[in-house]
């Protein structure tokens, strides 16, 4: 009986650890479909061999589709140590564990300057915050993919309106005021 207390407090520490530290940060932790992950890993043109971050990476099954369909090398950004686990175990099950790397830390803070495709899928209030960052880091000739929202000072140089997919070159062109 012991053993069942055991992995039931082992359980809910790390569901409680799961939902509580991202949304202390102000972003619950919500899986993208792998299609619409690939549906935008296409729109923004990932190669083979470019450098792939995923800003808030969850379970890293963006990561894992980079690495294995897209031959890329992934990074991974996650502030939850409970996802940091899971995206690596992912990606040792799925056999690309040396073209992924997981880094437990805030994306508002990460240095992203070795990006070639950087994949965020926020809100419209985070990717506010986050676009400073995204300028300030940022090569010429980076890709930017929002999924879900779209930075709201930025034009899109590609869309996807049906699985709401945003795809940014930097440096970004600003949005005209009307």
């Amino acid at each position: 009986m012991t053993v069942i207390y055991l992995f039931a407090g082992i359980f809910l520490t790390f569901a409680a650890l799961w939902i509580l530290v991202p949304a202390l940060y102000g972003l619950p932790s919500v899986p993208t479909n792998p299609d619409r992950v690939r549906a935008a890993l296409r729109l923004a043109d990932l190669r083979a061999g470019e450098a792939f971050f995923d800003l808030g990476c969850g379970d890293g099954r963006t990561l894992v589709i980079a690495a294995r369909e897209f031959g890329a090398s992934a990074t991974g950004i996650e502030i939850g140590p409970a996802q940091c686990l899971v995206s690596a175990a992912n990606a040792a099950r799925s056999g690309v564990r040396s073209r992924v790397r997981v880094k437990r830390g805030d994306f508002l803070r990460a240095d992203l300057r070795a990006a070639d495709v950087v994949f965020v899928y926020a809100t419209t209030r985070e990717l506010r915050r986050l676009q400073p960052r995204l300028e300030s880091q940022l090569r010429s000739g980076t890709r930017v993919v929002a999924v879900g929202s779209d930075f709201p000072d930025w034009e899109p140089a590609k869309t996807d309106r049906v699985n709401l997919i945003f795809v940014y070159n930097m440096p970004p062109r600003y949005k005209v005021a009307t």
